[in-house]
């Protein structure tokens, strides 16, 4: 796991060591191993190495094969490098190292743009064509690695993090009216290729982007998730056999691909809890788990440690239980959102941050149980969509949406405003799912677009802000590929991931699997008052946030004076989502200023 970042010119210059160095330095915590760099003709490369596979210098980057013209930064990691080396073997190439970096590169080499359908894993990667002069760059199916962009007539780069770009400089930080409308709608979602700023884009998942030596591009899919039926006629028993194989598969790739220790962010729900058990079931032995909690509320728990340490005795892990005070969340706000690579809005973003601080000094690999519930059905909302009667958006609507669009207007300056964006964004991705039925198409447009900058981009930056591998095995491809298809009556049984819980029966004890589903509760962040009230309120305050002029003052002033009742449909705080958004931009645009 690393951060890459480079620089294409296109003005027949060539690439300033300064920006390197710039880009480099803001991604030293995802790669705190080993610095590596490239420079030559119009194009320079960097690396921030994190060792997991192959820990020699060998498997040191950038990755130059002269005889191939060929030089790659990758991040991430493939679980089928070895059956991926062996074929080309076969077909004559040779190696040099024992990881899946150098696989990467020979992959292309070997099969072209065919190659990225054949890496199962996540990832992030850049390959320099010396002979064809151009530039390739991929995304995994899921967007699990992130990978953004920026592009002036003179000059393309590309980085993990937006804010290496930004260091970088010459970025067009202006604010996107469309991402706007998206980010306040979507729970902070915004689809790529978009970001919040104007002069960043980022790669979609499953996708290729070649940029040849004139600055021309082109963006194509290499996977496309297929939720129509398979002809494949399968009984009740089928499905659940079928799925606790693909899991355990999934689960056994993550935990031998590395040559350091595995642990798994236990949070006591079902699905961290499936996950240890299932690696207690295949042999894992002296396993690594890890919890943490906060101060509760007078209305929500702050922790789960009760259902986590049933787990804990069970299979006798060795386990750290963390707890956090409300002080030190506030405190830490600054270092989580300099970790957001875009301003997010979950309450567990700064939990998640926290706890990668503590792992990251045990371990160097976990496993999350993120996608579970986008998978196998497993929110409160999807029961409700199922059976409502109105179109496929209005039903999503009702009970996704943050803040429908006549409030969206009441909120932002007159600048902002416009079309229903976001309508017309859902509208067209359930539309081509491709699924007879409504839940399905929501999962596949949750799995493909939502969870991948929701969840999916919160676990990455949040763990790798310390030098943190999570890998994320309900994401595994081939497990969505066949639940996506599974009849939603089936998924949403007994309140939501029947098949999971149909699989733990027997692994993990029953008030665990029985129990109320569960999220990451940091309740500061969701009943705002006190000195976290006081915190916001400055921000919003601020004559940043004035000149912005991006709010409305009224809708500020009316949110601060009753900010635990103004909620939004999936019960996140309106008045985190203002102030996130805000403090985001002061300390990562302004700064730059």
């Amino acid at each position: 796991m690393c951060g890459i970042c480079g620089e294409l010119r296109l003005d027949g210059q060539a690439p300033d060591n300064g920006v390197l160095q710039r880009m480099l330095s803001r991604l030293e915590k995802r790669g705190p191993d080993h610095e590596g760099r490239y420079r030559r003709d119009a194009l320079a490369m960097g690396h921030r190495r994190l060792s997991v596979i192959d820990l020699s210098h060998a498997s040191d980057q950038p990755w130059v094969d002269e005889a191939l013209g060929l030089v790659l930064v990758f991040n991430g990691a493939i679980y089928n490098y070895r059956e991926l080396r062996a074929e080309l073997i076969s077909k004559g190439y040779e190696f040099k190292s024992e990881g899946d970096t150098e696989v990467v590169l020979k992959a292309w080499a070997a099969w072209g743009e065919g190659f990225a359908a054949r890496l199962h894993g996540m990832f992030a990667a850049a390959i320099w064509d010396r002979r064809q002069h151009k530039l390739i760059l991929v995304r995994d199916r899921f967007g699990i690695k992130p990978l953004y962009y920026s592009q002036t007539r003179e000059r393309f780069r590309f980085a993990s993090t937006s804010q290496a770009l930004l260091a970088a400089g010459d970025v067009d930080t202006s604010i996107d009216s469309v991402a706007l409308h998206h980010h306040f709608t979507l729970h902070a979602v915004v689809p790529a290729p978009r970001t919040l700023l104007r002069g960043i884009r980022k790669l979609p998942p499953a996708h290729l982007m070649i940029v040849d030596a004139s600055g021309h591009d082109r963006v194509f899919p290499y996977w496309q998730l297929d939720a129509g039926p398979d002809g494949v006629k399968r009984s009740e028993q089928d499905w659940l056999e079928e799925t606790r194989a693909a899991l355990l598969r999934a689960v056994q790739r993550r935990r031998v691909i590395a040559d350091v220790p595995v642990g798994v962010l236990l949070s006591g729900g079902l699905d961290s809890s499936l996950l240890v058990a299932l690696l207690a079931q295949d042999g894992g032995s002296d396993l690594r788990t890890f919890s943490v909690g906060f101060e509760d509320h007078p209305d929500e728990r702050g922790s789960e440690f009760e259902f986590s340490d049933q787990i804990v005795e069970r299979y006798g892990t060795r386990h750290e239980k963390i707890h956090v005070p409300d002080a030190e969340v506030l405190q830490r706000l600054p270092e989580a959102i300099d970790s957001m690579a875009e301003p997010m809005v979950g309450q567990d973003a700064v939990a998640f941050y926290l706890l990668a601080e503590r792992v990251s000094r045990h371990v160097k690999v976990v496993q999350s149980g993120q996608g579970a519930d986008e998978v196998f059905a497993g929110y409160f909302w999807y029961p409700h969509m199922q059976h409502g009667v109105d179109s496929d958006v209005e039903r999503f609507r009702s009970w996704y949406f943050d803040r429908d669009h006549a409030e969206y207007l009441s909120m932002v300056s007159q600048a902002y405003a416009g079309p229903d964006y976001t309508e017309a964004l859902v509208a067209e991705r359930l539309k081509s799912a491709g699924a007879k039925q409504y839940l399905n198409r929501v999962l596949h447009f949750d799995v493909t677009t939502l969870i991948v900058d929701d969840p999916v981009k919160r676990v990455d930056n949040m763990t790798m802000a310390w030098g943190l591998e999570a890998r994320v095995p309900f994401l595994d491809h081939e497990l969505v590929e066949l639940v996506i298809r599974m009849p939603p009556q089936l998924k949403l049984r007994e309140g939501g991931k029947f098949p999971l819980k149909a699989i733990a029966r027997g692994l993990i004890p029953d008030a665990v699997i029985d129990r109320p589903k569960g999220y990451f509760p940091v309740p500061a962040l969701k009943y705002i008052r006190g000195e976290f009230l006081d915190f916001m309120r400055d921000i919003l305050d601020s004559t940043a946030c004035r000149e912005r002029g991006l709010y409305r003052r009224e809708y500020v002033q009316a949110i601060l004076n009753d900010p635990e009742h103004q909620l939004t449909r999936l019960q996140g705080s309106k008045l985190w989502h203002l102030a996130a958004l805000e403090f985001w931009l002061q300390r990562n645009v302004d700064s730059i200023a």
